[in-house]
């Protein structure tokens, strides 16, 4: 497929792709063919119509959260579900990431804006693959299990405002990520799977810059409206998050991301 003329239609192509490896490379081809023309010819951003949902493959079957199958993370199988739950956060993330560029166009921002999410998709698609070629080496694929049903509900929620999707996208639900992938790390440590804990040491370092991605351009338009960062945050996310924040946190990451303790720590449950 030939890469469209603008960024916004990358991005609406990328969100219609159905085949997840299909996705995740055409993806990685507007990326680079954006990363390219930084100097001289840049690629315009444009405008797109994006759907409301993107294309999904017909595997995996997508189940209410709590119809998910639990399984025992000290075994193969279960090792094998936590990657295939993973590779399909991550499968989202490129569609989450492509879709800020393609659904809020008509904010006017910066050039840096649209360079950082393009890089944050590029790198999800990376997170996929890895995740995928994991899940294959281990007799499995991506769509051999159920997975989780709502994860494009953020998405929705915030599809009429920027700063809600900052604020819950990146600085709520991908610092989730910050904080539950050591304790991963170690499951897989333990299991002696060295080729994993690579995968998933490459996606905890490349996340942190994902959830500062989202601090820094929420900082930004709060700066425009004169609104106070933290009230703000606290505002939209009481609005359009669904229930407390979880702990325990990773205080060092998030910090190391720009997300300060008084951010999070007060919408957290007791």
């Amino acid at each position: 497929m030939d890469i469209p003329a603008t960024l916004a239609e990358c991005a609406d192509a990328v969100l219609r792709m159905p085949d997840a490896r299909g996705k995740t490379a055409f993806s990685r081809a507007c990326a680079a063919e954006w990363q390219r023309r930084w100097e001289g010819d840049r690629m315009p951003v444009g405008s797109a119509s994006p759907p409301m949902q993107p294309a999904r493959p017909e595997r995996p079957e997508l189940l209410s959260p709590r119809d998910v199958p639990r399984r025992r993370p000290g075994t193969p199988e279960g090792r094998i579900a936590i990657l295939h739950a993973i590779a399909h956060i991550e499968l989202n993330a490129v569609d989450l990431h492509w879709d800020i560029i393609a659904r809020f166009t008509h904010v006017k921002m910066p050039p840096g804006f649209y360079d950082d999410w393009v890089r944050a998709a590029d790198e999800e698609s990376k997170h996929f693959n890895l995740l995928a070629d994991r899940l294959e080496a281990m007799g499995s694929h991506y769509g051999a299990l159920p997975a989780h049903a709502g994860m494009w509900r953020a998405a929705e929620d915030t599809a009429e405002d920027l700063e809600a999707r900052l604020a819950v996208v990146p600085m709520v639900l991908e610092a989730r990520g910050l904080d539950v992938t050591p304790g991963m790390i170690t499951l897989f440590e333990k299991a002696k799977d060295a080729d994993t804990v690579a995968a998933l040491n490459t996606i905890y370092a490349e996340e942190v810059g994902h959830v500062a991605y989202g601090s820094k351009w929420f900082h930004y338009l709060c700066g425009r409206h004169e609104r106070d960062p933290r009230d703000a945050f606290h505002d939209l996310v009481t609005r359009y998050f669904h229930g407390p924040l979880k702990p325990p946190f990773n205080d060092e990451k998030r910090a190391e991301a720009g997300l300060p303790l008084d951010f999070y720590w007060p919408l957290a449950e007791s």
